[in-house]
């Protein structure tokens, strides 16, 4: 079933995890409409504005394979609030640093984060976009030492 142009309702449910512990992470209705909404209008837009397939690391969790992982309960890749959905993810040869300013300029998104971004190596890390009904435009970076701190940091 396709999401979007581009996304398919698959790639955002993939989990080797969740194959591997024979975990179902298949999400309800509900939680469909709202990864059809991410697809729409976070994915999709930043797939027809570079011209470049890029794939979902990390998209839909459901309650059973957050915890098998380790995630939290709040997590906004969809296992526990309603009308909220997030995927991680990279572009291929487009820095993480340039994407999350494309995405900050023109995307409407609740969260924004860069993960584990190393300056000087561009291409480390990756995206982590959400969205909710009452967006926040929230910047973060994360990284393993510092943790969550606000803004998009190259430092």
């Amino acid at each position: 079933m396709m999401l979007s142009q581009n996304f398919s309702l698959e790639e955002l449910t993939k989990s080797s995890t969740a194959l591997r512990m024979g975990i179902n992470n298949d999400p309800d209705a509900d939680q469909m409409y709202t990864l059809r909404v991410l697809a729409e209008t976070i994915l999709q837009p930043i797939r027809n504005h570079y011209g470049i397939p890029f794939t979902i690391s990390s998209g839909f969790r459901s309650h059973e394979l957050s915890a098998a992982i380790g995630s939290s309960s709040n997590s906004q890749h969809g296992c526990n609030n309603p009308g909220e959905a997030a995927a991680d993810f990279e572009v291929p040869g487009i820095s993480n640093m340039d994407l999350c300013y494309y995405i900050k300029s023109v995307l409407n998104f609740d969260q924004l984060i860069l993960e584990c971004f190393t300056p000087g190596q561009p291409n480390s890390g990756w995206v982590h976009c959400s969205i909710s009904e009452l967006p926040r435009k929230e910047l973060l970076t994360y990284d393993r030492t510092q943790g969550y701190r606000k803004g998009l940091l190259d430092k």
